[in-house]
């Protein structure tokens, strides 16, 4: 069992509907109060805890915090059936997923998973399970995107890229010698590509990419953190597919 502290990560697990609870709440404050009303509408559990209690339950707490199964943190689903859906949602023809290869700072897969929301994204796929002891971070540094954007994991990132591929998939990797990101088309089924920070992506998934693209920058300093390369991405990709 892990446990969810920011109010903002909180809030949007309870909304999502998954499975999660009881809600604990030591300092019974505004925003304790305003969640203990909204996890009694939607029928989770509430308990009255001391401090103490909290404190060594979650260390992070800011008086409240939300039981979550470790095997659900996320809006988990598999490339299978992600495929599969979109096969069967009318969405044939645009989909936007995002490959993570080895972004190991929670931070930065938080703040990527909030870019994910907000853009659009249709599916986030990394190689291995976030550890659970980072679950709290990743759902704070998201403001609780995590609870809503849809998540897959894998053993094998160069064979699921395939199997995008096989359904129609363009797979871009993000690299700073790659091509102007304005000159390519990344309307319809496209597949991005973030590398791990300091690594980059790896060889055997830099094969599997149709191309490479880059962010045009004149800074001095080499390359964006990749949680802000990504935000950048996103908002191309959408603007492209906003266009009439």
């Amino acid at each position: 069992m892990i446990y969810l502290t920011g109010f903002h990560a909180i809030e949007e697990r309870i909304k999502s509907g998954r499975p999660c609870g009881p809600l604990l709440v030591a300092k019974p404050g505004p925003r304790a109060h305003s969640l203990s009303i909204l996890a009694n509408e939607k029928k989770i559990h509430t308990e009255r805890v001391g401090t103490a209690d909290l404190d060594h339950l979650a260390p992070l707490h800011r008086g409240i915090a939300l039981a979550v199964d470790e095997g659900g943190f996320g809006a988990e689903t598999s490339l299978d059936e992600f495929l599969e859906g979109f096969e069967n949602n009318g969405k044939k023809n645009d989909a936007l997923v995002i490959i993570l290869d080895e972004i190991t700072d929670p931070h930065n897969y938080g703040a990527i998973l909030r870019s994910c929301d907000q853009f659009g994204v249709d599916l986030v796929l990394s190689r291995h399970r976030r550890i659970a002891k980072h679950a709290e971070t990743v759902a704070k540094t998201s403001a609780g995107a995590s609870a809503w954007v849809p998540q897959a994991e894998t053993a094998n990132l160069p064979r699921a890229a395939e199997e995008l591929k096989k359904a129609g998939f363009w797979i871009y990797g993000a690299d700073m010698e790659g091509d102007c990101l304005y000159s390519r088309d990344l309307r319809g089924k496209t597949a991005i590509i973030l590398g791990g920070e300091g690594s980059g992506i790896s060889r055997l998934l830099r094969e599997s990419c149709d191309a490479m693209i880059a962010i045009p920058s004149l800074g001095r300093i080499d390359s964006l953190n990749v949680s802000v390369a990504a935000g950048v991405l996103f908002y191309e990709v959408m603007r492209q597919r906003k266009i009439e």
